[in-house]
């Protein structure tokens, strides 16, 4: 089992949401973070949280969809702290439309989703991911480090309407935990480095709260518990996967029993 004390988890997306928290569950069980984001007032807002806690942090301003930035990323970890132990690329964004809506006197199409916002989500929620993935793993294999690479995918990734973006990039994240373990055995450090995902349902980050509450209590009523995920029951995943080690190449649900219907 693997001890999160002294442990060192890069968490992009970490200036608010699931990001936050991951990084609030870190410092709290005495583990060291370097935040990402690529909105730094967001990220001085997290750091100074995590701060106050009494957290070692560290805030990257980051843009996942750049190369450059993704290595430099990687570098600050180390040369701050010396090792990468948790790599939590959770940065992530929605751009929700039908493929193709008809009108409904004529029948026709007449809006698509547009080049535009299907891009904006792969380039971020899926080249974002494979970016930070990348570096931070090459540190992690150079500078000997052992832990986890723990991706987020979705129940969006069963496949969602009005999100075809989305839950493609979600779909991918949930197939790369098997071929970076995959990958990782046939070099020798499978036992080292490990890949796994998490799948959250309906998380109750402060955007999906301040939503309608008519449409929320509609998303609820499928959900049998009754009830949204919180990001510290999230948090808390990720912390056990880190923990034990038999846990790899797989994808752990967190929905609280959602089922999709037909209609997504």
């Amino acid at each position: 089992m693997l001890e999160i004390r002294n442990a060192v988890a890069v968490i992009t997306g970490g200036g608010g949401g699931i990001g936050l928290e991951i990084a609030r569950y870190w410092v709290q069980n005495g583990g060291k973070v370097v935040i990402a984001d690529v909105a730094p007032q967001f990220l001085e807002n997290a750091e100074a949280q995590l701060k106050s806690m009494g957290g070692d942090v560290l805030s990257v301003v980051c843009n996942v969809t750049s190369e450059e930035d993704c290595g430099k990323l990687a570098d600050a970890a180390i040369d701050k702290f010396g090792k990468i132990n948790l790599v939590a690329p959770f940065a992530g964004i929605i751009k929700d439309a039908m493929m193709v809506s008809t009108d409904k006197e004529t029948g026709k199409v007449n809006r698509k989703m547009t080049l535009d916002q299907f891009k904006a989500v792969i380039d971020i929620n899926l080249t974002g991911v494979f970016l930070t993935v990348r570096e931070c793993a090459e540190r992690m294999i150079n500078h000997g480090c052992q832990g986890l690479i723990c991706l987020v995918s979705s129940t969006g990734s069963l496949g969602t309407a009005g999100q075809i973006n989305y839950a493609s990039s979600k779909a991918a994240m949930s197939v790369m935990p098997k071929v970076i373990t995959a990958e990782f055995f046939r070099r020798g450090i499978g036992n080292r480095i490990r890949c796994v995902a998490v799948a959250p349902g309906y998380v109750g980050t402060a955007m999906v709260k301040g939503m309608d509450q008519k449409s929320l209590d509609k998303i609820l009523s499928d959900v049998p518990i009754g009830r949204l995920i919180e990001p510290a029951e999230v948090a808390s995943l990720v912390g056990e996967l880190y923990r034990n080690e038999a846990l790899a190449g797989d994808v752990y649900f967190i929905h609280g029993g959602l089922r999709l219907g037909s209609r997504g």
